[in-house]
């Protein structure tokens, strides 16, 4: 069995702020000198355990629960599955290539990731190209093959203003592996 780690940094808030304070995106968080300013000042502390979850960043709040501002809600394939038979939309994240080797009934493809050459870049309209299909408050699950680009496009999005969005865990293998509808 693997282990998992986890370590990230975290500003200990006093517990009379704004409930929005902690539901912010890192890119709209004033600097530091500014907090200091409106809050007093700033306890940082850093935290570590066996588990590591690379990139992973969040805030502890005096309570102890931790939140990270810019990470959507995950869910099963199965959850996913149920919430488009409810109304939501589905947005596949995939290359144009992946996308049409098979995808989930009724799915936007709004690739996040570009092949270049022999590796893979951010695709640099991903926002504009999602702003074409989708409104920023419609309910959006976001997929891909296993689930990292997904997270990631999500949580660009969420930080974009975007309010419905849902991350597909496991991507379109768990929901090929589940025998959900696909086209392929």
């Amino acid at each position: 069995m693997s282990s998992i780690s986890l370590s990230f940094s975290a500003a200990l808030l006093p517990l009379n702020l704004p409930h929005d304070v902690n539901t912010r995106c890192a890119s709209s968080v004033p600097s530091k000198k500014v907090i200091k300013n409106q809050l007093g000042p700033i306890i940082r502390r850093s935290f570590s355990t066996t588990h590591r979850v690379p990139g992973f960043s969040g805030m502890v709040a005096e309570s102890g629960n931790v939140q990270s501002p810019a990470v959507p809600t995950s869910v099963p394939v199965r959850v996913a599955n149920e919430l488009l038979q409810a109304g939501h939309r589905y947005m596949d994240v995939r290359t144009t290539e992946e996308f049409s080797a098979g995808h989930v009934v009724g799915a936007v493809n709004v690739p996040f990731m570009l092949r270049r050459g022999t590796g893979m870049a951010r695709n640099p309209k991903f926002l504009e190209e999602v702003s074409a299909h989708f409104r920023k408050d419609d309910e959006i699950i976001v997929g891909c093959q296993l689930g990292k680009r997904s997270l990631m496009a999500a949580s660009e999005l969420v930080c974009a203003g975007f309010s419905g969005i849902t991350d597909m865990a496991g991507g379109y293998a768990a929901w090929v592996q589940n025998g959900l509808p696909s086209t392929e």
